[in-house]
């Protein structure tokens, strides 16, 4: 099992670098290493869909999020940096993950685009729904202001030991694999260890179940090749926003949600790198179950 999920992180991560590519089975498959039709029933057995599904689910979900964010943007230049050949293709399959057309789901935010999820109505046709936020925007911004200090400034180059997540319940059982690698490095427990969640999918647009997020620790130095479920990964250098509090698991999506909101008041733009929390102590040695977080956003 260990090798196939190797190879699957492999092939997973190419699909999500080449999205606006054509990527047919048999492309894929070859990067995995095994014949189309084994690699279909292991990647289906790892991931739980197929792997024409997984495609069309990240292109349409990545659309989601620049329709919300990236509203310089047309949203013909969206679809074609997706991979969709076609206005009518698209528009067609993004209706139906969300129950609205591409236009009328970018008019919807950023003020509404804060959690969404299917559904089956009455009738059976898909319902999108846009919860409200946790509470009202005054509130919001009046939390973030006790609670995160926010600056926006450079990072240098990061290099990390990854492992791989598929749903919001394997994120725990990804670090304990990593945590059984670095003790056999020598490289945990040690002093400043810091650990880091990389985000590359977005809940405003991706089920829970299906969210994929690197369970991840800082290096000194690169990890020169894959070792099991554990890979390196790279957060490229750049400017971010950087918000940082001592919060609960709990005040995770607030940070997030207020933090995103400052980042639209002062015109910012989220570069195409992907978001990541990195964790300064350990929420369990706390008594109120609080850590020290800093939420990152890259922007141009």
């Amino acid at each position: 099992m260990e090798e196939y999920k190797k190879r699957i992180v492999k092939t997973i991560q190419f699909i999500d670098n080449n999205l606006d590519t054509e990527l047919s089975l048999e492309k894929v498959a070859e990067i995995a290493a095994y014949s189309p039709f084994h690699f279909h029933r292991i990647f289906r057995m790892i991931t739980d869909e197929t792997v024409q599904n997984y495609i069309t689910r990240k292109r349409t979900e990545k659309s989601a999020f620049y329709l919300a964010l990236r509203k310089n943007l047309t949203v013909k230049d969206i679809y074609h940096q997706f991979g969709f050949s076609n206005h009518s293709a698209f528009n067609k399959t993004f209706k139906k993950y969300y129950g609205k057309s591409p236009s009328e789901f970018r008019k919807t935010a950023p003020e509404n685009f804060h959690k969404i999820q299917n559904k089956e109505s009455k009738n059976g046709q898909i319902d999108t729904v846009f919860d409200q936020y946790i509470c009202n925007i005054e509130n919001l911004l009046n939390w973030r202001n006790m609670n995160l200090k926010i600056k926006v400034t450079e990072l240098q180059e990061m290099n990390l030991a990854a492992v791989m997540s598929l749903g919001i319940a394997n994120v725990e059982p990804s670090y304990n694999i990593l945590v059984d690698w670095a003790k056999k490095k020598k490289l945990f427990p040690k002093d400043n260890v810091k650990m880091l969640s990389v985000y590359h999918d977005s809940f405003k647009v991706t089920p829970p179940d299906k969210v994929r997020i690197h369970a991840c620790m800082l290096l000194d130095e690169p990890l020169k090749k894959q070792e099991g479920e554990v890979f390196p990964e790279t957060i490229e250098a750049g400017k971010f926003i950087i918000g940082s509090g001592e919060v609960t698991l709990h005040d995770f999506e607030q940070c997030w949600v207020s933090l995103f909101l400052w980042m639209k008041e002062n015109n910012y733009a989220v570069r195409k790198v992907f978001p990541f929390e990195i964790y300064h102590t350990n929420f369990k040695e706390h008594p109120e179950g609080k850590m020290l977080v800093d939420f990152c956003i890259p922007i141009h």
